[in-house]
């Protein structure tokens, strides 16, 4: 007997988009899971939780999101031909937007591993399945019975022709939008950004989240909808409490050397002192109440509480971090460029005791990283990479590939400085900027912002105008919000939120944000910290400005030197030549990279000056025109009764009739000429057909210092006896000559 699926199937409008959740037809061993469809894009999430036998002390949150190529009906380009290995860099950015605003949302106490996977089956070329699978996410959790304090909705805003759009196209996003801003809400509050922009101003930003938050209520809906009809009851959870006697001891011996450790200006010093301190706490505690199971455990947490209520209470009451500065003061700047002798661009930027050391690196057009994605294949010419080594922090830790974190603030570096680089069309180099941090106390993304903007000035690579980053936070005491302008890791970890602005003095090009408490930020308080950015951005670009305020107006020496020309397309398959055989050979003999395209643009990449001229005279070689009464090198191709074919430009022949070959008169060509032979001509005609006419003879006459006349030498015009009568007199005597009258000078 065929059953039916017993699916339960709710539908509702956001913007222009039907979005439909569907629950019941698959997956249903997991603890919540949830089809959601938009147009013909399907995103599939599971959430599954797992009860540990032992406590690690953190909630033990995995996210994957994975895209399947036959979502779009495709094959993938792998050697294996199927989706396997670490995940994409884009699969790694989408799981960190799904990551980051759940991971807030669970309640303390609960430490359940949960894994969450979100696959996507089935996609168009309209919709974009990554803002749609934070949404299916939290839909999957919110029916399951884990305590989730949701529901939040993922979403993303354009800017286009002074309208915002929700939810804008790929093609939209591509092209036609100045702002492209990726958000995660709750009912009451934004809980997370991440976007980019072409220089918008912070107000427009405020307006966009305002303005998109207000779209996303049927979708708040639409899952408690589902909730109703399918939930799960929600498990019980509470923080875990220390003993009142613990909490008390510790707070008593404690507090006096956690203070006197967090006026201690510099971080390792400061992180010495409150270990020093905690470590005796801990002691204490352990002879104390030797009777207490997990005594010490207990005291781990209130340690961490009363470092947190020490920090905040000094900013909130006194106005003063730990390291001595004001609530908007920007660390100290150090910059240099230049710094590396064999590099193309170098830069290390130093914002107190935070230093990224950025290396910018030319390329041809060749070395542009070739993706796939759902909706084809793409290159990037700008990349972008940010690695974080275990000494910055000064830390031992096993070197690895680049982490989640790594990917993503790499990611949110190179969006920050996409919108300032040159046209392609005018500037077609491929670029790569790496960041190596070199010392870590807040905000390393936002130094590489800096410090990458710097490098490609050092380089020569005309980027628009310089761009600058900070970080900043907040701490929430009360009703009361204080924002913090250039946050150390301290004040990262205990504070409320992580809010990175990059831009130029035009506007915004990169953000970020993370709220770490789930009733949000008001709206006046966002405004306020993008204004607060703003003045903070701008006191670092007159900085930057101070050491290199545009654009070395020359490329390094060290840096591939590349020049446009334009040949005619027909004569692109004579550059290449038989099976790549002439380009191969210009590339062999200059080491220069060579891109030609079918309107006869050929862009020329050399390691030098030297290389570049000698690569663009060898591809002009193949470029020539024949003219007449110029003198050519040819190559003997074919012997003919009447004369020869001569070579003398790459694919071009022309006829060295008998009577042209030498002064005296020639009886038969293979006296004079043989098969490959080199001999030097003249051209002295190009006919309408686009024959060529070739002249040994006027040849020796101007070596012997004789002075030539071509009319001597071109064909005699037709007598009126019918077409073709100068082909038909080929040969004969008469022709022998330039004009009638030779042979008796001869």
């Amino acid at each position: 007997m065929l059953v039916p699926f017993e699916t339960t199937r709710l539908t509702a409008k956001a913007g222009s988009l039907e979005i439909t959740l569907e629950h019941g037809k698959m997956a249903k061993q997991a603890s919540g899971a949830v089809w959601l469809q938009v147009g013909g894009t399907v995103v599939h999430v599971t959430a599954v939780n797992q009860a540990l036998e032992v406590d690690r002390g953190f909630f033990p949150l995995t996210v994957n999101y994975q895209e399947m190529s036959y979502a779009s009906g495709r094959i993938p380009g792998s050697y294996f031909r199927r989706e396997i290995g670490r995940p994409s860099e884009r699969e790694t950015l989408v799981s960190r937007l799904i990551d980051r605003p759940i991971r807030p949302m669970f309640k303390k106490g609960f430490r359940d591993e949960v894994q969450i996977i979100a696959t996507v089956l089935s996609a168009d070329s309209y919709n974009n399945p990554d803002v749609l699978a934070i949404t299916a996410a939290s839909t999957a959790l919110h029916i399951s019975h884990m305590p989730f304090e949701g529901p939040i909705a993922g979403a993303r805003v354009g800017y286009i022709d002074g309208k915002f759009v929700l939810f804008p196209t790929y093609k939209q996003c591509n092209g036609e939008s100045s702002l492209n801003l990726i958000f995660a809400a709750t009912r009451s509050a934004i809980v997370m950004v991440e976007g980019g922009a072409n220089f918008v101003s912070e107000d427009l930003v405020a307006d966009a989240l305002e303005w998109g938050h207000k779209q996303l209520t049927p979708i708040f809906d639409l899952q408690d909808e589902l909730r109703e009809k399918v939930g799960k009851p929600k498990i019980e959870v509470s923080a875990p409490k220390a003993d009142e006697a613990i909490a008390a001891y510790v707070e008593e011996i404690a507090t006096p050397g956690l203070k006197a450790a967090c006026a201690i200006t510099e971080k390792l010093d400061r992180r010495d002192a409150k270990e020093a301190a905690k470590t005796k706490a801990l002691e204490a505690v352990a002879e104390k109440f030797p009777e207490v199971e997990n005594a010490v455990k207990q005291a781990s947490g209130v340690l961490y509480d009363l470092d947190k209520h020490i920090v905040r209470d000094r900013v909130r009451l006194e106005g003063i971090r730990l390291d001595g500065r004001n609530t908007t003061t920007v660390r100290p700047l150090s910059i240099m460029t230049g710094v590396l002798p064999m590099t193309h661009g170098s830069a290390l930027f130093r914002r107190g005791e935070t230093a990224a050391l950025c290396v910018a690196t030319l390329g041809s057009s060749r070395d542009e990283q070739r993706i796939e994605t759902l909706i084809g294949e793409d290159t990037k010419r700008f990349m972008l990479h940010y690695n974080f080594p275990p000494y910055c922090v000064g830390e031992v830790r096993i070197l690895r590939g680049p982490s989640r974190r790594d990917i993503g603030h790499g990611a949110l570096a190179e969006r920050s400085i996409s919108p300032v680089l040159p046209n392609p069309d005018d500037f077609p180099f491929t670029l790569r900027v790496v960041s190596e941090v070199m010392d870590s106390n807040g905000s390393s993304s936002m130094a590489t912002v800096c410090g990458s903007s710097l490098a490609l000035m050092d380089a020569g690579v005309p980027i628009k105008e310089p761009v600058a980053g900070i970080a900043m936070g907040l701490m929430k005491e009360g009703d009361e919000f204080i924002v913090l302008t250039d946050i150390l890791g301290d004040e990262d970890a205990l504070g409320d939120m992580d809010f990175k602005v990059a831009g130029s003095a035009s506007g915004i090009t990169g953000i970020q944000m993370d709220i770490k408490i789930t009733t949000g930020i008001p709206y006046d308080v966002l405004r306020r910290a993008l204004a607060q950015s703003k003045d903070a951005r701008l006191h670092i670009l007159e900085h930057m400005n101070m050491c290199l305020a545009a654009p070395r107006p020359q490329l390094s020496e060290l840096a591939p030197q590349m020049e446009v020309v334009f040949i005619n397309p027909e004569k692109i398959r004579s550059v290449i030549g038989p099976g790549g055989k002439n380009i191969k050979a210009i590339t062999a003999e200059t080491q220069a990279d060579i891109d030609i395209e079918d309107s006869g643009k050929v862009a020329i990449f050399a390691p030098n000056a030297e290389s570049l001229q000698k690569a663009k005279a060898m591809v002009q070689y193949y470029d020539q025109t024949p003219e007449p009464g110029r003198n050519y090198l040819g190559t003997v191709k074919k012997i003919l009764e009447v004369g020869a074919l001569v070579e003398i430009l790459p694919g071009a022949e022309g006829m060295l009739h008998v009577s042209q070959m030498d002064v005296e008169r020639v009886e038969r060509v293979e006296d004079l000429l043989q098969l490959g032979q080199e001999v030097w001509v003249k051209v002295i005609e190009l006919e309408p057909g686009g024959r060529i006419r070739l002249s040994r003879k006027a040849w020796l006459m101007e070596q012997a210092g004789q002075e030539v006349n071509l009319d001597d030498f071109r064909r005699p015009p037709s007598r009126g006896d019918g077409p073709g009568r100068g082909d038909r007199d080929r040969g004969r005597d008469r022709d022998r000559g330039g004009r009638s009258g030779d042979r008796g000078r001869r």
